[in-house]
């Protein structure tokens, strides 16, 4: 089928999953008009608990934003200057963003060809006696290996960041992503797979020192009003988002569960053309996209767009070659794996709202493609 700018198929339908729960949510937000407490409120406390919970984790704290998440996050664990964080090249330019904007520097370690999350047995030729901390992103949902990770940062007396922000609910052996590490981060983007209408985080930790510290710092430093104990910032999640996010949440692991659903069919019907995400023992796999891999990436591309089909790139430069990181005198080869990845990575729309005749039209689009370009 093609389809016409009228009914074209987006990369996430957010429309749709509003329409689905609009009028909880709009009585969600008027309880908050109605309240006339907009930050710091009851919502966004319910909202810290609940997710805690969900996280299976002891402390949550709302945030403006995923970013600042993992920038508190450092800041708690008191990162700065001097000190070295090892992390992926192949992500979301805010991982790697945060440890600068602490004064820290970033170091990069090559990822795993199959699962696109760091490779474990590659971070131990990184260290340096000035490393301090490892973040762990967990890609596309996708969870990195927790165990191995955690075994290396118990040897070596280093903490772990969770940037959870693409996996909530995901699962490693077991346990859900972000209270595994130290701390965990969260972001609620509208496009996430737990999404606000607007900008939204959230940090969970099992420590109650970190909590305490997050909290102070989220608030410009400060614990007693007019009272600053250390220099913080204005990172608070306001009572808007965390209605919405509260609502939102009461249906998230049904969401999860048909983004799984749409993955499954998408790999059933792809999966001997071409490399479809895989699920790893042990581990599980939130689909927040869902993203295949080939040589003629943007021929498929294309071929997509011209039948009203989106598709997207997460992502086409790695992180050290960005021109931002000049400073850290990476070059072009030094991370093979992400920077192959990186040409040949492709993601698919994937949403808890895509029909299963949409989902056909855009496996039989790919097929059709590779049979005629393969």
């Amino acid at each position: 089928m093609v389809y016409n700018e009228r009914n074209q198929i987006p990369m996430v339908d957010l429309k749709e999953e509003l329409a689905l729960i609009k009028s909880p949510i709009l009585a969600a937000l008027a309880e908050v008009l109605d309240s006339g407490d907009f930050i710091l409120g009851e919502k966004g406390a319910q909202l810290e608990k609940l997710i805690a919970e969900y996280a299976q984790a002891s402390y949550g704290l709302g945030v403006a934003n995923g970013t600042d998440a993992l920038q508190l996050s450092l800041q708690a664990l008191n990162i700065g200057p001097g000190d070295e964080v090892i992390t992926t090249p192949f992500t979301f330019f805010a991982t790697a963003e945060v440890i600068a904007q602490v004064g820290a520097k970033p170091v990069f370690v090559d990822i795993e060809e199959e699962t696109y999350n760091i490779d474990p047995s590659k971070i131990e030729d990184a260290l340096t006696k000035n490393t301090k901390a490892i973040i762990v992103v967990h890609l596309y949902g996708q969870t990195a290996n927790m165990e191995a990770i955690m075994k290396l940062a118990k040897t070596h007396n280093l903490y772990v960041i969770e940037d959870a922000c693409q996996a909530i609910g995901t699962e490693y052996d077991g346990r859900r992503v972000g209270a595994i590490g130290d701390i965990g981060c969260f972001s609620f983007f509208p496009s996430k797979n737990l999404g606000a209408f607007g900008d939204a985080g959230l940090v969970v930790t099992n420590q109650s020192n970190l909590y305490e510290k997050v909290r102070e710092l989220r608030n410009h430093g400060s614990e007693k009003k007019y009272q600053h104990t250390s220099i913080g910032m204005n990172s608070r999640l306001d009572e808007f988002q965390a209605a919405t996010l509260l609502v939102k949440l009461d249906h998230l692991d049904i969401f999860l569960h048909k983004r799984k659903e749409v993955a499954r069919r998408y790999t059933e019907g792809l999966n001997d053309l071409l490399k479809t995400p895989p699920i790893v023992e042990d581990r599980s796999h939130t689909f927040h996209q869902y993203c295949i891999e080939l040589d003629n990436r943007d021929e498929l591309a294309l071929a997509l767009k011209n039948n009203g089909i989106a598709s997207a790139i997460y992502y086409p430069i790695p992180l050290h070659l960005q021109p931002a990181f000049d400073y850290l005198h990476y070059k072009q080869g030094d991370f093979p794996v992400a920077e192959k990845t990186a040409d040949r990575i492709l993601a698919l729309p994937i949403s808890p709202m895509l029909s299963f005749h949409k989902q056909d039209d855009i496996i039989s689009t790919v097929q059709n493609f590779l049979e005629n370009n393969g």
